[in-house]
């Protein structure tokens, strides 16, 4: 028979004793190595296994003898250089041991968002980063702005490599802003888990065809649902209440109509006349009437403005043509 070798790697974003029910009866009938003490060598250790600290490959060899089983548990990074010397030593030595590689447990959908919840702590800790450390909600906001603008900016675009980019750092900006929230006096303080639970909350609540089992016939259904709930929740005066009053013009008069409407509410406009304001506002409620995004109009109205700007300015630089 050939010896066993098993490499043992677990995701280290779980509590350290969840693991499959085959690799918790593999650590407790053979023997297991690791390079380190970790919280899952002393949950091994807990549940009646024996872990043994070493170095080397040397060591494993030995533990599996001729043709028994020797597990080495990996650490949080996964030990690749551990299995890469491992790897090539069996090449050099066929015959001498099998190589097997086991998952004990797994990141869950999301993991990773734990990661940047622990590099923002250790970012905004003592001796972290120092600018950082002195921002505040008030002088991030403009770079949460100007992080939504990127992201706008790569969807219209179509490029979703850099929309994958400026996501993140829209999360960036969320994260940051609930690890500043932490340090806030005790009765204004929240963190990163607040944010998430009541995003999950909101989620559940207002999504009851999903959760609750209520019974809808569409899509506009749907809608209806949610805009019902979120007035429940909100118990504003107005409509117009919970508008972002900070968005650019055009998209703001674009949903202070659309508000009006979905609450029946037919209020005329002001004659335009001379006053620019009302002409624009006029020009709003047209682009709405025919299913138009007056904002993302001119936008690209804008844009395409800019490049014959540039075409101009490329054609001034052009030499003069010669006779």
């Amino acid at each position: 028979m050939t010896a066993r070798l098993v490499l043992l790697v677990t995701s280290p974003r779980l509590p350290a004793g969840l693991l499959t029910a085959e690799a918790w009866d593999l650590v407790r009938a053979h023997p297991v190595l690791a390079a380190a003490e970790s919280e899952l060598a002393s949950a091994v250790r807990h549940a009646g296994g024996s872990v043994t600290i070493v170095s080397g490959t040397d060591a494993l060899l030995a533990a599996a003898g001729p043709d028994g089983t020797a597990v080495w548990l990996a650490g949080p990074t996964g030990d690749e250089a551990f299995a890469r010397e491992l790897g090539l030593r069996l090449t050099r030595e066929p015959g001498r041991a099998e190589l097997e590689l086991m998952y004990g447990s797994w990141d869950p959908p999301g993991a990773r968002l734990l990661d940047a919840v622990t590099v923002m702590d250790r970012l905004m800790s003592p001796g972290g980063d120092p600018w950082k450390r002195q921002q505040t909600h008030a002088t991030l906001a403009q770079f949460l702005l100007e992080e939504c603008y990127e992201a706008y900016d790569a969807i219209e675009a179509g490029d979703l490599h850099a929309l994958r980019e400026e996501l993140g750092d829209v999360l960036l900006q969320v994260v940051l802003h609930a690890r500043i929230a932490e340090e806030l006096p005790e009765d204004e303080r929240w963190s990163v888990d607040d944010v998430a639970g009541d995003l999950v909350a909101k989620l559940i609540r207002r999504n009851p065809h999903v959760f609750a089992g209520a019974a809808v016939a569409d899509v506009d259904e749907i809608v209806a649902n949610w805009e019902q709930i979120k007035r429940a929740e909100k118990s504003r005066e107005s409509a117009i209440d919970g508008i972002a009053l900070a968005q650019p013009a055009l998209s703001l008069a674009t949903k202070i109509m659309q508000r009006a409407e979905r609450a029946g509410l037919d209020v005329p406009l002001p004659q335009a006349g001379d006053d620019l304001g009302a002409a624009l506002l006029a020009t709003v409620a047209d682009a709405r009437s025919r299913g138009l995004d007056a904002e993302a109009a001119l936008r690209r109205a804008a844009l395409s403005y800019a490049e014959s700007v540039r075409a101009a300015e490329s054609g001034s630089r052009r030499p003069p043509e010669t006779g």
